[in-house]
């Protein structure tokens, strides 16, 4: 895949993450409040945003990177990250994503991740797409409905880094497209 692969959809648009971004990152994946129900956020410091960056720096030089990172650019302001996690045999990817709380209940989330499943399906080959979510964060499992995906499992369990060692129940959601 190219570096330079873009994503565009009516309002916004999805680069491939790098350090350009790391203050802008730092600002939503680095608030406890932005990242409530995160499992692995908020970032204690820049060197760890820094450090997640760079990572999915190298992801993209890859052939076929196992992690696409992408920042969410609206009128060019950085105000959130998604990503599509890879499984094994590349059929099947996990989604994630993180918007910066001013953001929120605008359908900015719903919108990258719309051209992100067709960019996985299309480019990709992906046949299946599943997300996961504390069972407490409405917004999230909500945006997955709209998504089109369905509920496939409510057992799982999770922490979340902000919340210490405390179990929380894990929903997870899937789409499969015809092959």
């Amino acid at each position: 895949m190219s570096k330079r692969i873009e994503l565009c959809t009516p309002r916004l648009a999805l680069r491939p993450a790098d350090l350009t971004y790391l203050h802008t990152t730092h600002a939503y994946a680095g608030n406890l409040e932005n990242t409530r129900f995160m499992m692995y956020l908020p970032y204690a410091d820049l060197a760890e945003t820094a450090a997640f960056l760079q990572d999915a720096q190298v992801q993209w030089a890859m052939a076929l990177p196992e992690r696409y990172e992408f920042v969410i650019l609206l009128d060019g302001r950085h105000i959130g990250g998604m990503t599509l996690y890879m499984q094994e045999d590349r059929t099947e990817a996990e989604l994630g994503w993180v918007l910066h709380r001013d953001y929120w209940r605008r359908g900015y989330v719903t919108e990258a991740a719309l051209a992100l499943m067709t960019f996985a399906r299309e480019q990709l080959g992906v046949r299946r797409i599943f997300a996961c979510c504390d069972s407490e964060n409405v917004a999230s499992f909500k945006t997955m409905e709209k998504l089109g995906m369905r509920l496939c499992k409510d057992d799982g369990v999770r922490t979340n880094r902000s919340m210490g060692e405390a179990r929380r129940c894990e929903l997870t959601y899937e789409i499969r497209f015809p092959q």
